[in-house]
């Protein structure tokens, strides 16, 4: 199976380039099936239920979550009537799941959602819920698994890859909106640290940069807002799965100038 995944969405540019660029990605590069990170996509917080429906009729089939899952009054309903994930290690109780198995391409794919600790909410154990959900999901015969470990610190989120790489099929990193240099496959396992954002690229973490200058050179604090003019990019990562293990991964980076760029994943031996 072929599958891609896009990061945090964030706001209208972000929207915009998914529906702008996906249904092309998917004819072009034969793509079995979409995930996307949603938390971002509605306003830079959060998901409302317009935009839910807006982006699935983009080509996206399941959408993940992190610390502003729930920013959004419209999200509770939403995991009835949507595909959508929220981090799967918050407390038994929590409305919706972290996890879920769909048929594709004739194999099951299992589709996990993770929340890091350093500087989150409060949630359970991050690393003992991926080991469980992963033994779990062996157990039921499912063996091609992608996470989306939604994470402040790089150091979680490696961590992550060494405690499930050869267990899993993909570890790819969201939350700090900036892409990192560091696309491999290891053990049949591919790892991003982080994917990055789609949206506004010209500005901080997508979102304009007057607020956030302010709070850095007065310690001033004020709403976060996305630009109404920015230039933008939309990042997707592309992996091919067989038998649990990533065997060929790609970045693409598609910029509203028309330039597009490719980063394949480097193998480990």
């Amino acid at each position: 199976m072929r599958i891609a995944f896009i990061g945090d969405i964030v706001g209208q540019p972000g929207r915009k380039m998914v529906q702008n660029h996906l249904q092309k990605i998917r004819a072009e590069y034969s793509i079995d099936f979409v995930i996307a990170n949603y938390e971002n996509a509605s306003h830079g917080f959060g998901l409302t239920s317009k935009n839910a429906t807006e982006l699935v009729s983009f080509g996206i089939d399941v959408m993940s979550g992190g610390n502003h899952t729930w920013d959004k009054k419209d999200i509770l309903p939403l995991f009835d009537t949507h595909e959508l994930l929220r981090p799967h290690n918050y407390p038994e109780g929590v409305p919706g799941t972290g996890c879920k198995v769909y048929d594709v391409a004739g194999e099951k794919l299992g589709v996990l959602n993770l929340m890091g600790h350093f500087s989150m909410p409060y949630t359970d154990n991050a690393f003992r819920c991926a080991e469980e959900t992963v033994a779990s999901l062996h157990e039921e015969g499912v063996k091609n698994i992608f996470i989306d470990f939604h994470a402040e610190a790089t150091s979680e989120k490696r961590g992550m890859m060494m405690l499930l790489q050869g267990k899993v099929s993909a570890i790819i990193g969201t939350h700090t909106h900036v892409s990192t240099d560091d696309f491999q496959i290891s053990q049949g396992t591919a790892y991003l640290t982080d994917i990055g954002l789609s949206g506004c690229r010209d500005n901080v973490i997508g979102m304009d940069a007057k607020v956030p200058l302010k709070q850095f050179l007065s310690g001033m604090k004020g709403h976060f807002d996305i630009p109404k003019k920015c230039k933008s990019i939309l990042q997707i990562a592309i992996m091919d799965f067989s038998d649990s293990k990533c065997s060929g991964a790609f970045k693409l980076k598609y910029f509203d100038d028309g330039r597009v760029i490719k980063n394949d994943a480097w193998i480990e031996d």
